[in-house]
């Protein structure tokens, strides 16, 4: 086994990190608080070729591995969720179906923008009654000569009303259950398609999330995602990327949070000494060091498994159930170690346990990874 990083890898964390300090961070507050999508952070991301780092550079991409891209989220995520959120949906929901499934003109047409960063990308999956069961979808598309006719609606759909694409799953085999399920490219102002008022969250709060409204949205029958009725098994396939992704940015929030309470733990004095030299305090921060660790090495781990090609379901749900769930605790003693400080919104660590919350939900809830786990363990349904 060999756990150093590459050179190239070593570069990309210092280049993200860089940037993101100089400009996420000092945003991070006002975006959270006002709501608003920061695309012009996006713009200087497309500038250093973030925006499609893991796709071929024939295609607007950078052409770098699983591992380097986990890198980037997470270094965004460690300055500011709502911007890591939006870029992880960026990349692995609403740009890597078109790479994994996509045509070479489907690539020219969608993918090469959003990875260039001229458009952002998103991937219409959730409805309102079909959460975490994806395959109950109700969304539906027809074939009218050569064109798709979608009618439905969806719901939770991160960048949708700033994507240039969003890629929306439909019923086109009514009679054929999950596998009378495709996925179609619609792109962004195609007349039929309507976008909710953002949603009111608890935390990400600058990532845009809205419901979207299909009615009669007509689009060319060479939208088509891949093969008709595979809709299903593209989308599985495309959350165990996302999955790492999650992870990844759950490290991040978890980084940033744990170095906050580093900071202050070392420079508070209560009874005479510095925090961080009373042992309660002491022990949250040891307990720290392991969660933060030991997620990094598991998201990694499944990102390594994901760029040589190997089968990675299993170990993309351990990394998202594990780091999410520890990325939650970490933030919350962060709190704890700051006090009535922690708890204000005069100091990150707050937004930061705020924005991890949905960490849990999305992309697989921590009860289905936990069946999706035992389910691989056992070979039993």
């Amino acid at each position: 086994m060999y756990f150093d990083l590459s050179d190239e890898q070593v570069m990309i964390r210092r280049t993200v990190r860089e940037f993101a300090e100089r400009e996420i961070a000092p945003l991070a507050r006002h975006v959270d608080e006002s709501g608003e999508f920061p695309a012009e952070t996006f713009r200087k991301m497309a500038e250093l070729d973030l925006m499609g780092l893991p796709f071929p550079e024939e295609f607007g991409g950078a052409g770098l591995d699983s591992i380097s891209t986990a890198i980037a989220i997470e270094e965004v995520a460690r300055c500011c969720g709502s911007t890591a959120i939006a870029y992880s949906a960026h990349l692995g929901l609403g740009s890597a179906p078109i790479a994994m499934f996509g045509t070479p003109e489907q690539k020219k047409q969608f993918l090469k923008p959003a990875a260039e960063g001229k458009h952002m990308a998103a991937f219409g999956l959730t409805e309102p009654h079909a959460g975490s069961d994806a395959g109950a979808t109700r969304t539906t598309a027809t074939l009218d000569g050569d064109t798709w006719v979608i009618n439905g609606s969806k719901m939770w759909i991160t960048n949708a009303p700033v994507a240039g694409h969003v890629i929306v799953t439909a019923v086109t085999d009514k009679d054929r259950g999950k596998k009378g399920i495709s996925a179609i490219i619609v792109p962004g102002g195609t007349p039929g398609m309507r976008f909710g008022k953002p949603e009111e969250k608890m935390g990400l709060r600058g990532s845009v999330t809205t419901a979207i409204q299909l009615e009669d949205v007509r689009v060319p029958q060479e939208n088509l995602l891949g093969e008709r009725g595979k809709g299903f098994i593209q989308f599985l396939k495309v959350l165990d990327g996302g999955r790492v992704g999650i992870g990844a940015m759950a490290v991040g929030l978890a980084q940033g949070a744990y170095e906050a309470a580093v900071s202050y733990a070392r420079e508070r004095e209560a009874f005479g000494k510095p925090i961080g030299a009373h042992q309660s305090v002491s022990n949250m921060i040891a307990d720290m060091e392991v969660a933060v660790s030991a997620a990094r090495m598991l998201v990694y781990q499944a990102a390594w498994l994901k760029e040589l090609g190997r089968p990675y379901s299993r170990e993309a749900a351990v990394a998202k159930l594990y780091a999410s769930e520890a990325s939650e605790k970490v933030c919350r003693d962060a709190i704890q170690i700051l006090g009535g400080y922690g708890y204000s919104a005069e100091f990150p660590v707050e937004r930061m346990y705020r924005d991890t919350r949905l960490l849990t939900i999305g992309e697989g809830t921590s009860e289905i990874l936990r069946n999706v786990i035992s389910h691989s363990v056992l070979g039993l349904r």
